[in-house]
């Protein structure tokens, strides 16, 4: 039993895709949408699992150093390529350091489009 939050924010920004074979090797952009959800087992005295102005605040502060840039010349993208899948890790990993126990962060989802979307996620066996 526990709770669990969520919000969405957004970010626009461009990249291209090493190692893949068509349109999306070439530089592109995307306005992307990102959810986290964040679990805890309890409630602090206000009966929040964390206020959402301080999740927002956090989360946004992750993606303030994506917005408007080319990710590929961000220093982890230099290194891994910037997919979905590895933006959803790159900001779970950013705003998981931000939290403290009873609070997990649960999953990160990111949508390159309105239908498309990668989910980075906590799985039982991670401690």
């Amino acid at each position: 039993m526990g709770y669990k939050v969520k919000i969405e924010s957004y970010f626009s920004a461009a990249h291209r895709l090493r190692g893949y074979h068509g349109k999306c090797e070439n530089l592109h952009g995307h306005n992307w949408k990102v959810e986290i959800s964040i679990i805890s087992d309890r409630l602090d005295k206000a009966g929040m699992v964390l206020d959402f102005k301080k999740i927002k605040a956090m989360l946004n502060g992750v993606l303030n150093d994506l917005d408007h840039q080319e990710l590929n010349k961000i220093a982890y993208f230099k290194k891994y390529n910037p997919t979905s899948e590895l933006i959803a890790e790159y900001i779970f990993t950013k705003c998981s350091r931000k939290l403290k126990s009873p609070l997990v962060l649960e999953s990160t989802s990111v949508w390159e489009t309105p239908n498309s979307c990668a989910v980075y996620y906590k799985t039982l066996d991670d401690k």
